[in-house]
């Protein structure tokens, strides 16, 4: 008998929420930018994060959490925007610069880097970073855009000027050099290994530089509708993984849906549900190939109660490997 019992006590499920991928140790980086959209309030979206408990959370998935605090960023007030097809761009690209150096140093000691924006424009050091750390070891890495738009505007073809709407044409190498020069080389991602997932919102001369820059997997809030969040997801992750080391993700909060993440820079109705979000989040955390992760575009200032950053934070350890059961 005791030995059935000892078969029964191995036998025993894991409990609820326990992540079932091995811990990691992760460090976490807040850039508290907020000089490429006009509507101010993104920079103390990292704040929210933290507020929302997002290293507790990690660690009680198993994994081995750091701050590395916030990298420092000008304040909109204390410059001159300059040009205004591309506004900030000195300061975004000096924080960038920043990024990119601190995302670097943190896999170079074997850590996970999970970067807290600001605006969307901060990626542009994300994935210079890491697209530099693998380019030493001879690997390219690729590029998941999960995002309400697709961000692909240079200062040619920008309406607004609004730098958070050029950081995948920098990464692409389609410009501002200013941006896409980080390191001194570009493009730091191929378009083949680049995926835009739930895209909705995209300017006419995006379309055009999407074209452009030879991305061919751009999956629309549509193909989500008519095939699926599974489907989706599989095909973009295999696409993205071909032939790399891994993946980024560059997971902006105003893909899902106003009714579920109000406080974001840019709303946009139509996005992707709670369930779908965090369906989109599992697939990649089974998959098990994710070298780094950011989240921006948290506004606390129009958000609910915390709501938006609350399910950032749900939604990052879905990613890290939080299971329903």
């Amino acid at each position: 008998m005791a030995k059935d019992r000892d078969a029964i006590s191995i036998e025993r499920p894991r409990p609820r929420g326990v992540q079932s991928l091995p811990p990691r140790h992760i460090r976490i980086l807040g850039v508290p930018l907020d000089l490429g959209q006009s509507r101010r309030g993104v920079d103390m979206g990292p704040s929210a994060v933290r507020v929302a408990g997002l290293e507790a959370r990690l660690e009680a998935l198993g994994h081995v959490v750091s701050d590395g605090g916030n990298v420092p960023v000008a304040i909109a007030e204390t410059r001159n925007a300059g040009e205004p097809n591309a506004k900030y761009i000195k300061e975004i690209s000096e924080t960038c610069e920043r990024v990119a150096g601190m995302v670097l140093q943190t896999l170079e000691e074997g850590i996970t880097p999970l970067i807290l924006g600001g605006d969307h424009s901060v990626a542009v050091g994300s994935v210079s970073g890491l697209a530099e750390f693998h380019r030493r070891r001879n690997q390219k890495v690729g590029l998941l855009w999960i995002d309400a738009h697709s961000d692909i505007n240079t200062p040619e073809t920008s309406p607004s000027g609004n730098v958070h709407g050029m950081p995948l044409a920098a990464l692409l190498g389609l410009g501002p050099e200013a941006l896409s020069g980080i390191f001194g080389w570009q493009p730091k991602i191929d378009p083949e290994n680049t995926v835009l997932i739930g895209v909705r919102d995209i300017d006419l001369t995006e379309k055009e530089n999407i074209r452009r820059a030879g991305i061919t997997e751009v999956y629309t809030m549509r193909d989500i509708d008519e095939r699926g969040m599974r489907t989706v997801m599989e095909e973009a992750l295999r696409a993205a993984g071909r032939g790399t080391a891994g993946y980024h993700v560059s997971f902006d909060m105003d893909w899902i849906d106003p009714e579920d993440a109000p406080g974001v820079g840019t709303p946009v109705r139509g996005g992707a549900t709670y369930r779908e979000a965090h369906l989109a989040m599992e697939i990649l955390a089974d998959h098990g190939r994710l070298l780094s992760f950011e989240i921006v575009e948290v506004n606390p200032v129009i958000d609910e109660h915390n709501r938006t950053a609350e399910l950032a934070v749900e939604l990052i350890c879905s990613a890290f490997g939080k299971k329903i059961l």
